[in-house]
């Protein structure tokens, strides 16, 4: 059998994959052609190179799909954003994984390591560790652990203390590849790479998560690809040269998004603070109207255009499905409902995007940020639903806000806005959102999915 041609085979579904990954509509069919390039390769591997015993195998295999099978079965749609994290965590793991045991299996053979090889197995322990606990404190932040603060945790001198952890992690690397045979400085290598990667990522903020999670992704691929290099295997190369590509790109994409550079994410302590320089910080600027949900139901039931703006809030709320419930009510009446999504809206890259797909939202009524903007001006009513920063006008207005300049949904330009919270508090940037005191702005303040369902009510009573 001809691997390599098979293996030729498995790349081309894995682009046509992240092809159909970037719609939507052709998300799901895209993931299942890269799966299938992945049992591809996986297959070819095995029988090519009969690496251990196949009850072995089947031993892993089987424990692998167990866990899967109960991750995707039992994880809420809300905590995908954690799933992410924890399998990037993994996919650096296994890197480092193989990176020591092809280096305790050369040293212990005493054949000598080359520079070539040496260098890859360096590359894969330190990118591979760094991902691994790294990946793990971003689980923490998301989750919302007690010991472990949301927003950034920062420290005097913490950025002397992370460039000397990766000048003495890149020294001994250097090192090892000179000398292998220092077994304890390998096992240092390890220990001060994952030490790098709690100190790059507790250091930022819940704000900046989507790119943080993206980044991982990059890092989980490239420490694949050194792993490939590592035991001359194409397809890994090839599959871990394409996460990290795909992931530096959709990193690229977020910052852009936030107008910010990677530098100012990773080493900025986005949200160290509680306020934002002179963004008005968290205290209340003005008075706010509120609404009651009957009043704001009639509102929409007699609009001609609605747009419905997810954040954060409705994940946690999981009311996802309540709102498709309202929108086809209002629909039934005659009113256009849009969805409008902001590329950081979330915890993650695409969080409000599969968050809606699993209440069955249709994807053409999925609008982007550049193409929904024009539509405000003409709307009736902007339901803001959990989203704080991503449609906070100090981002245009305000040049000493910690946000300004990101590029946000211009929902204070419709012709009436209500905005669905909990409280006056303010979002991961830590500054109080100027649009929550616009005139044509009224809070309906209480739990997501309760103030949903209540809306739900009270549009079935107007006539």
């Amino acid at each position: 059998m001809n691997v390599t041609l098979v293996y030729l085979v498995a790349a081309v579904c894995f682009i046509l994959g992240l092809k159909r990954l970037s719609s939507p509509k052709t998300a799901r069919s895209g993931n299942l052609i890269a799966a299938i390039g992945m049992l591809i390769a996986i297959c070819a591997t095995l029988i090519d190179r009969q690496i251990v015993e196949y009850w072995q195998l089947g031993i892993g295999l089987a424990i692998g799909a167990v866990v899967g099978a109960l991750f995707a079965k039992t994880v809420k749609m809300t905590n995908m954003p954690q799933l992410v994290a924890i399998l990037n965590g993994f996919g650096g793991g296994a890197s480092q994984l193989v990176a020591a045991a092809e280096f305790l299996r050369l040293t212990r053979a005493g054949t000598g390591i080359d520079t070539v090889t040496g260098t890859s197995i360096m590359l894969a322990s330190i990118i591979g560790a760094v991902t691994l606990s790294g990946s793990f404190i971003a689980y923490a932040k998301l989750q919302g652990f007690k010991w472990i603060a949301d927003q950034a945790v920062v420290f005097p001198g913490r950025h002397l203390v992370s460039v000397a952890l990766m000048l003495g992690v890149v020294a001994l690397g250097a090192l090892l590849v000179v000398d292998p045979s220092q077994s304890l400085l390998f096992l240092l290598l390890h220990l001060l790479a994952m030490v790098l990667g709690v100190l790059l990522v507790v250091a930022i903020g819940g704000a900046d998560m989507p790119v943080v999670v993206a980044l991982l992704n990059s890092y989980s691929g490239l420490a694949g690809a050194m792993a490939g290099f590592l035991i001359n295997n194409n397809a890994l190369i090839i599959t871990g040269a394409l996460v990290g590509a795909s992931g530096l790109i959709l990193t690229r994409i977020m910052c852009k998004a936030m107008n910010r550079s990677l530098a100012n994410v990773l080493f900025g302590g986005f949200g160290a603070t509680p306020s934002g320089g002179g963004g008005g910080g968290a205290k209340q600027q003005g008075t706010v109207r509120e609404v009651t949900a009957e009043d704001a139901a009639m509102l929409m039931a007699y609009a001609n255009q609605v747009i419905v703006v997810p954040g954060y809030g409705l994940a946690v709320a999981q009311a996802q499905h309540v709102v498709r419930e309202l929108a086809d009510l209002l629909e039934k009446r005659g009113v256009e409902v849009k969805y409008a999504i902001h590329p950081v809206a979330g915890r993650m890259p695409g969080h409000m995007n599969v968050l809606l797909a699993e209440a069955n939202v249709p994807y053409e009524k999925l609008w982007e940020m550049e193409r929904i903007n024009s539509e405000f001006p003409r709307t009736e009513v902007t339901l803001v639903i959990g989203a704080n920063d991503v449609v906070n006008p100090d981002a245009r207005t305000n040049k000493e806000s910690p946000i300004y300049g990101m590029p946000i949904l211009d929902a204070d330009e419709s012709q009436n806005i209500i905005v669905m919270k909990r409280s006056m508090n303010p979002g991961f940037a830590g500054i109080q959102n100027e649009l929550f005191f616009n005139p044509k702005t009224m809070m309906l303040f209480g739990d997501a999915k309760t103030s949903l369902e209540k809306l739900v009510e009270e549009v079935k009573q107007v006539e």
